[in-house]
């Protein structure tokens, strides 16, 4: 079954102010696949590097997706980059990655359209990387340089619960919403165990 997501909302509730950004998950070769289509900004330009794995590169413009197990507080973080770049962590409590670095297949390119430049990028995610019991996501967009740096959240925080000064966090678990990997493979579908996850409770 395929899954669509739509970003429209930043961080802290607001309205985002051109097209959104879209996600698809659905079932693959081992794995979960995720399409990504939305603007492309160019902004900032391209990391200093080819396609591939790239440390940091939350710096850069990039889509996230988080998959987490919140019974125990395992998740894992996923970052594409229009240009081909992307990143893999595997955290255990609230922005504490002990893993980082793992390969995927991820494919990007971007076209000019006069409507604004757009991305799509296909990502292929085995099903070892996720955590076991999967049961709440979220999903972000970050593009902009400096002061005109805009952080997208799937699932932002409400604007009731915001306080003065605070500022985009990611990684906080308790705003990530319901979510199954069987709601993608079947009700009867089984995970395959991970050696990754052994130890982390």
């Amino acid at each position: 079954m395929r899954k669509e997501y739509v970003i429209k909302t930043t961080w802290n509730s607001l309205p985002v102010s051109h097209p959104p950004l879209k996600v698809t998950f659905s079932p693959g070769e081992g794995g979960l696949n995720l399409l990504v289509s939305g603007p492309f900004f160019n902004d900032p330009p391209a990391p200093p590097g080819p396609p591939g794995t790239f440390p940091g590169l939350w710096n850069y413009e990039v889509f996230e997706s988080f998959f987490l197990d919140s019974t125990t507080a395992n998740y894992l973080e996923i970052e594409l980059c229009p240009h081909g770049q992307y990143l893999l962590l595997l955290l255990s409590g609230e922005g504490h990655a002990f893993k980082e670095g793992l390969p995927i297949y991820f494919g990007a390119e971007w076209s000019e359209n006069p409507e604004g430049d757009r991305w799509e990028g296909q990502a292929l995610i085995p099903w070892t990387y996720f955590p076991p019991n999967v049961n709440k996501m979220n999903s972000y967009a970050i593009h902009g340089s400096g002061e005109a740096r805009t952080y997208e959240a799937l699932y932002p925080i409400p604007q009731a619960d915001l306080v003065p000064g605070q500022k985009p966090n990611f990684h906080l678990l308790k705003y990530f919403q319901d979510f199954t990997l069987q709601s993608i493979m079947g009700k009867d579908w089984v995970q395959p165990e991970s050696d990754l996850w052994k130890g982390k409770r």
